[in-house]
């Protein structure tokens, strides 16, 4: 009896042990993992463990916004680079089911999505939330540059991004701006000094290395791998503008120090001449946009921007610059139907092409085609009255996007050494009396036009 006892106690004190693992393992899957997000059922039966990981950080995350009301949409180079191949398909069945989790599934550390600062107004109430869901998460936040001008250097803070953590997956939101030149700007992720680095790799991030300028993009929601979330409508267009983003601030506190040198002219003609200027770029920059051609600001409209965040009044014409790869036949026609017509041509396109349009009054507006060699750039001038060509040397650039009299424009990236190589190590200092022909710290002769081409390349109207 005693021997049937011990083996009863023995049976019984097994059961409950394991009764009491069964429940531990319960509680820990059912509870701690969906508040603290440590590890989460397959969000699709083909999927792993891991993979699932960061679809159920998605959701909670839009979820999360969802409740607040506040309005995401997705910019994730990675997922949009998988949904553009598929774009005819989930634009067809925006509600039809996914039959495996193929986008938001997809490896990588981040998941990046986009909001608009004016559909938000930065409620505290949305990282109590985001905490009571097991939500990591820190804001960047730096200075303000559309409230610099030249009477005053704001020091002002808004926020440019913010980073939500849970479990092994992150949320990389990104705050975008709308600027007075009608596009959307973000800021660059600087992390303060007291930040933790190690909070999430923050060198894989695909936003935040430098600032970036989009055009507003047209939405289109869909249902990705059964989630409900907004896109571009065209992603492979995003994408393309997102490669040729960077975008680079007007240096306000460079040209104060030169105003303080050399004082504006604030006479009735300047102010005359920058207003007159500042129309003709504009309908130069609609003929030219409509028409897909990309130009830049050159010669002394760059100069002007890089040193006075200004039209140098003194100048007394718009400088533009294109690649001559990105020539159209169009461009003089377009221009004429704007109203501006054409005042002379020189060269032709497989060398040295300028074209000048009349303005408004005096002021005329100068497109240079530039040239690309194996280890520079360039562009030709033609003396009209002698036929002598000129060629003007630059260091290879990039182009990168800039607002400037209320526009969004490139310029070149590599700003300083494209000025330096036009105007010389002496660019800080006006230069009032310049001869295109000599001036120039770039300039070379390059030959004559023979005389039977002078009908075809020396044309002035």
């Amino acid at each position: 009896m005693q021997k049937i006892n011990r083996n009863v106690v023995l049976a019984l004190l097994s059961l409950t042990s394991l009764v009491f693992l069964l429940f531990q393992l319960c509680y820990y899957k059912f509870y701690l993992s969906q508040k603290n997000g440590a590890a989460f059922s397959k969000a699709r039966g083909s999927q792993s463990g891991q993979d699932s990981t960061r679809w159920h950080v998605v959701r909670k995350f839009l979820g999360l916004l969802s409740s607040h009301n506040i309005p995401v949409y997705l910019i994730d180079p990675l997922i949009l680079g998988l949904v553009d191949k598929d774009i005819e398909q989930i634009r067809s069945s925006p509600d039809g089911p996914s039959p495996e989790c193929k986008y938001f599934c997809a490896p990588r550390d981040f998941t990046t999505f986009a909001l608009l600062d004016k559909m938000w107004k930065h409620d505290v109430g949305l990282f109590r939330t985001a905490e009571k869901m097991g939500f990591q998460w820190l804001k960047i936040i730096n200075k303000d540059p559309r409230l610099d001008g030249m009477d005053d250097l704001s020091g002002m803070e808004i926020p440019l991004h913010y980073i939500f953590k849970l479990a092994s997956h992150a949320i990389h939101l990104v705050v975008f701006y709308e600027r007075s030149g009608n596009f959307l700007w973000h800021g660059p992720l600087r992390l303060k000094q007291h930040m933790d680095r190690k909070f999430v790799p923050f060198r894989k991030l695909h936003f935040g290395r430098y600032p970036g300028a989009y055009e507003k993009p047209e939405l289109l929601l869909v249902s990705i791998d059964d989630l409900k979330v907004q896109i571009p409508k065209n992603p492979s267009s995003f994408l393309e503008e997102m490669s040729h983003s960077r975008f680079l601030e007007c240096r306000y506190r460079e040209a104060r120090a030169f105003f303080q040198l050399y004082p504006d002219d604030a006479s009735l003609d300047a102010v005359e001449f920058r207003k007159k200027a500042k129309s003709l770029l504009h309908l130069a920059a609609l003929t030219l946009n409509n028409l897909g051609v990309k130009f830049w600001l050159s010669s002394g409209t760059c100069l002007g921007w890089y040193r006075q965040c200004n039209v140098i009044p003194h100048s007394k014409d718009v400088d533009l610059g294109i690649f001559i790869r990105d020539y159209k036949a169009d461009i003089i026609p377009a221009f004429q139907k704007a109203g501006l017509p054409l005042k002379h041509k020189f060269g032709k396109v497989e060398d040295s092409l300028e074209l000048s349009f009349q303005g408004e009054d005096d002021v005329k507006l100068d497109i240079f085609f530039f040239y690309e060699e194996d280890d520079h750039i360039w562009n030709g001038g033609t003396q009209a009255k002698s036929g002598k060509k000129f060629k003007y040397l630059f260091p290879k650039f990039t182009l990168c996007w800039t607002e400037f009299v209320e526009l969004k424009v490139h310029v070149p990236c590599e700003t300083l050494q494209y000025v330096e190589a036009n105007y010389g190590p002496e660019w800080k200092v006006p230069v009032k009396t310049w001869d295109w022909k000599s001036s120039p710290f770039n300039v070379q002769d390059n030959g004559v036009w023979p005389i039977d081409e002078w009908d075809n390349v020396i044309q002035i109207y």
